[in-house]
């Protein structure tokens, strides 16, 4: 017989508190990370002038991922994002290695950024990197966050309204900046202009994709959405729209103003330096600490709602969906979470928690786009956004998927077997445990 999940009472005592706009604040702040201060110069040394049509090509890619998560996102008012949709459409089983794979990939983003942060606050406190600086400037940043969101959705909403504005503005002026420097200068010459193999063009989407990535993460707290059916759809193609335009325009402005993008460690703080020196540099990094403050304050906000959407369903430990008495949030998950972001960051470096996040990343995009046509049949009557050539666009996906995994080594390989096996032993542990599903 056919899983289906109906909405649950516990559901239902959880605070609808996101409204549209901050929904999509949610979601570009979720994409909008650390990626856009350092990946123009890396797909720079990849693509040279034609880096910019790369980031449309990922965009246009992405548009594709997206178109198929507005609808299946559309069916679902219960918290849980992927490993909802993967559950409903393919069994516990499957919503379980889900599960496991977002925490995986979106545990490893934050904590990556948070990573990220302490070594751009070094450029003000070089003592910022030392272990013990390090360690305490970490505490702060994951545990005020949690304090936060603990408080209530509403608060937590707030700061990722807050920190998408205050990240926006920098980028937007480093826009403002480089192209008052092409519209006076001649543009520089960024990288090589010679013959692209198509190897460099499948790297330099993959870095893209995970560049447009995360926005997953802010479908999961559905079960705090006002009208989740509507303004889910709704946020992940406004999003979309503000992120290509965002990156196609950043990666134009690198590649035209430093002469050397490929070799820039902060292209966007070399260009504001080239075009109003030292303060512009310095005041761009201090963009890049807000988004990465924002990028984390998101993921706080939007991930703990799938280890409760698990424990909600029989398939993680009961104490995971526990809500706050007084501010009736899922602060046991909110602080799971929040300390599993702060173990990847203390004990991982930039490299391998980025590594984490992509290859889980592209396993699950593969299994949600999967999952439109099977829950097109399954729950045919269900209200939602409906997409014109539906199973055309699932099928893209997966096969976008399948091909950019081709680009992932060995030893990422061997990090989502290992994660998969995990996520065996889980469901082999619950399989005969009653899944609860309240009406």
């Amino acid at each position: 017989m056919p899983e289906t999940l109906p909405p649950s009472t516990s559901s239902r005592q959880l605070v609808r508190a996101i409204g549209r706009w901050s929904l999509t604040a949610l979601v570009v702040n979720s994409v909008i990370g650390s990626g856009v201060f350092g990946l123009p110069s890396t797909v720079a040394g990849l693509l040279g002038k034609f880096s910019p049509l790369a980031v449309l090509l990922a965009g246009l890619g992405m548009g594709i991922i997206f178109a198929c998560f507005a609808e299946v996102s559309s069916q679902f008012h219960q918290a849980g994002g992927p490993y909802l949709y993967a559950r409903a459409a393919f069994g516990r089983g499957m919503g379980i290695q889900m599960g496991w794979m977002l925490l995986l990939g979106q545990a490893a983003a934050p904590a990556a950024n948070a990573n990220l942060f302490v070594i751009y606050l070094g450029e003000f406190w070089p003592h910022a990197t030392d272990p013990l600086p390090r360690a305490l400037i970490l505490t702060i940043l994951v545990g005020l966050l949690a304090f936060i969101n603990v408080r209530g959705v509403r608060a937590g909403a707030l700061v990722s309204n807050l920190s998408t504005a205050a990240k926006l503005v920098p980028l937007f002026a480093v826009i403002g900046m480089g192209l008052f420097v092409l519209h006076t200068h001649p543009a520089a010459s960024s990288g090589a202009t010679t013959l692209v193999t198509t190897n460099q063009w499948l790297k330099a989407v993959l870095l893209l994709v995970f560049a447009y990535g995360g926005f997953e993460t802010a479908l999961a707290p559905m079960g705090e959405a006002k009208n989740p059916r509507r303004d889910a759809p709704f946020a992940l193609f406004s999003a979309l729209v503000v992120c290509t335009v965002l990156y196609a325009l950043i990666q134009w402005v690198v590649v035209g103003v430093l002469p050397d993008a490929a070799h820039s460690q902060r292209p966007l703080s070399d260009v504001a330096r080239v075009a109003v020196g030292s303060t512009g540099a310095a005041l761009v990094a201090v963009g890049a600490l807000i988004s990465f403050y924002g990028y984390l304050s998101a993921k706080i906000l939007g991930m703990p709602r799938v280890t409760y959407a698990l424990a909600e369903q029989g398939d993680f430990p009961r104490a995971f969906a526990a809500i706050h008495p007084r501010f009736q949030t899922p602060y046991v998950s909110i602080l799971v979470f929040a300390a599993l972001v702060l173990a990847f960051a203390l004990s991982g470096e930039f490299k391998w928690n980025v590594t984490l996040s992509a290859v889980a990343r592209l396993l699950y995009y593969g299994v949600c786009c999967a999952a439109l046509p099977v829950l097109r049949r399954k729950q045919a009557g269900v209200a939602g956004f409906r997409l014109p050539a539906g199973n055309l666009f699932a099928g893209l996906g997966v096969l976008m998927c399948a091909v950019l995994a081709t680009q992932v080594d060995r030893s990422q390989s061997l990090i989502v077997a290992a994660t998969i096996a995990v996520g065996f032993l889980n469901w082999l542990a619950v399989r005969n445990r009653n899944s609860i599903a309240r009406v």
